[in-house]
């Protein structure tokens, strides 16, 4: 067939055969080995000669839990490795999709439909080293550090995924790498941190903490040990230490005490090395108490109300790390009682809430915040939660669910509440919907605040304060405050964070101008009018009661 294609010619043919009689294989590889013809070609070939779709496995992010379908023994006899699992179908790559014997095995062996796609051997043959048999790879890891870390290997093969923090700081006190690691998690948890970041460059590495929403430099660690590093947080995170040519994502639990910490832990490929970032997730640190969260009076009884309704929908705006998900998991605890049923769909679900069903979102295998919302609606839910809204698809069935009979609570990336109304039209939803939707919209910034041991008073001139928006008796009257520096909060004058809120209720004045499809900038002035404080205000009155600073507030707010 590959002669007919002038792919190969006739003698290239005879020269493969000897080879594949003296060394055996399959026939295509005698012919790649030879030269003279690419795997690409052959596999693109055997794509369309059986009719089956070619893949690269290196553009695969492979599941674990679909590898363990097959063993390792029956993956390196046919030479086929599971790529994913959708239902009751099972796609394998293969070298030789002609292999019916194969195919029925698995079946047999699995109980699972088998769809084949052509991949090349030299590709399947890396995949099964790299997820069946990771002892090589992990013995060069082993092997980098200075000294002799058995624990590592102890730590992949523990069943609990539970690590207690004690035990860990004393582990191996002469492997500097398993030091260097329990140190920067301890340093960062002591510091309150909510991220870890350890980013490799061309002549340096550092490891940098996110406190109170803001980057510090911590260390700076050899860069030899740069390998090794990204390796132990791999395998403490149960990654694939192997792959370092694709994003991944795992978790670390650890115990302080009688503290649970989790870390959501990421890693990216750059130009000079994985970079990984560890998100910290404190559960005793949730604050789930609404009066405690920095409402204003008014803009707590308009969140309180909306939430308490039968009906409807209430979005929570902001951007990344600006708190959406405690003021959600706020409201879901506030409402969560016995006579009703919730359901959240979150990407990942970053703390567990009792007695509410919480589904982690899985888009590789289908399982999108779409598909979930079809299947809670089934699920007789009274509340729903969706972590984001990122799409038409995903906003059409969250607006049909609060018209027909349920509250839903989700996100938006907007920039504050009136700019939300636009952000649906945009994506796609009807004006008269979104008015018969949408019952509140809340928008919040964390600011950080001042820290309590070293707080003092600021000078500011009255022109200043007049031009970020205080009134003129305001002016005359308010006391700035600011933080000096202290070890108490490492010379920055912050310790700790608190929400800016800015709650717009979609009363009926509002849904008319939403109908008549009035802009950002006029639903503001309407809101302002009926009593919204917005996020500069909300910050203002911070300022005026010294828990933040006009800095602060100026770096996360802007001007009405």
């Amino acid at each position: 067939m590959l002669v007919n294609a002038n792919l190969v010619m006739e003698d290239q043919l005879m020269k493969a055969l000897e080879l594949q009689k003296k060394e055996g294989g399959r026939l295509g590889s005698s012919l790649v080995k030879l030269e003279y013809i690419t795997e690409e070609r052959l596999v693109s070939f055997l794509s369309k000669q059986y009719g089956i779709p070619a893949i690269n496995l290196n553009d695969y992010q492979i599941d674990e839990g679909v590898v363990r379908l097959i063993p390792p023994e029956v993956a390196q006899k046919y030479q086929i490795m599971p790529v994913a699992r959708v239902g009751a179908n099972l796609t394998i790559a293969m070298v030789d999709p002609s292999n019916v014997f194969a195919i029925d095995d698995i079946k047999f062996m699995t109980g699972y439909n088998v769809e084949p796609v052509v991949a090349s051997e030299s590709a399947i043959m890396e995949a099964i080293a790299t997820h069946y048999d990771r002892s090589d790879a992990l013995q060069s890891v082993i092997d980098s550090l200075q000294g002799t870390d058995t624990e590592i290997m102890d730590y992949i093969q523990e069943e609990n995924d539970e690590v207690d923090f004690s035990e860990l700081k004393q582990q191996v006190e002469d492997a500097p790498v398993v030091k260097l690691v329990n140190l920067i998690l301890a340093e960062a948890i002591n510091r309150g941190a909510s991220d870890i970041h350890v980013e490799p460059y061309e002549k340096k590495y550092r490891v940098r903490y996110r406190v109170d929403g803001v980057m510090y430099d911590f260390m700076q660690p050899p860069i030899k040990l740069k390998a090794a590093l990204s390796s132990r947080l791999k395998i403490m995170a149960e990654l694939d230490i192997a792959e370092r040519r694709l994003p991944q994502d795992g978790r670390i639990k650890l115990k302080i005490g009688n503290k649970a910490i989790d870390l959501r832990v990421s890693t990216l490929p750059t130009l000079f090395g994985e970079k990984i970032v560890m998100r910290i997730l404190d559960k005793s640190n949730l604050q789930l108490d609404l009066t405690k969260l920095g409402f204003e009076e008014k803009a707590l009884n308009d969140f309180r109300e909306a939430i308490e309704s039968p009906f409807g929908m209430v979005l929570v705006t902001g951007p990344t790390g600006s708190g959406k998900t405690t003021s959600l998991y706020s409201a879901l605890s506030t409402v969560n009682k016995v006579d009703v049923n919730i359901m959240t769909a979150e990407d990942p679900v970053e703390y567990n809430l009792d007695g509410i069903n919480q589904v982690h979102m899985h888009e590789e295998i289908g399982l999108t915040f779409a598909a979930a919302l079809r299947s809670f609606l089934r699920q007789d839910p009274d509340i729903i939660m969706v972590g984001e809204i990122r799409d038409f698809e995903t906003a059409e069935i969250a607006v049909k669910a609060a018209l027909t009979g349920h509250l839903v609570l989700s996100t938006l990336h907007t920039n504050d509440a009136p700019s939300t109304v636009s952000r649906l039209l945009n994506m796609g939803i009807e004006p008269f919907l979104v008015a018969s939707s949408v019952i509140l919209i809340l928008a919040q910034r964390l600011a950080r605040k001042i820290c309590t041991q070293c707080i003092e008073q600021e000078q500011v001139p009255e022109q200043a304060l007049l031009k970020i928006g205080f009134t003129k008796e305001e002016a005359a009257s308010v006391k700035v405050m600011k933080g000096k520096g202290c070890s108490n909060c490492s010379d920055t004058g912050y310790k700790g964070r608190i929400a800016l809120y800015e709650v717009m209720p979609l009363k009926e004045e509002m849904k008319d101008l939403v109908l008549e499809g009035a802009s950002a900038g006029e639903l503001k002035k309407t809101a302002i009018r009926l009593g919204m404080t917005t996020l500069r205000r909300a910050g203002l009155n911070k300022v005026k009661e010294g828990v933040t600073s006009i800095e602060e507030v100026m770096r996360v707010t802007f001007g009405d």
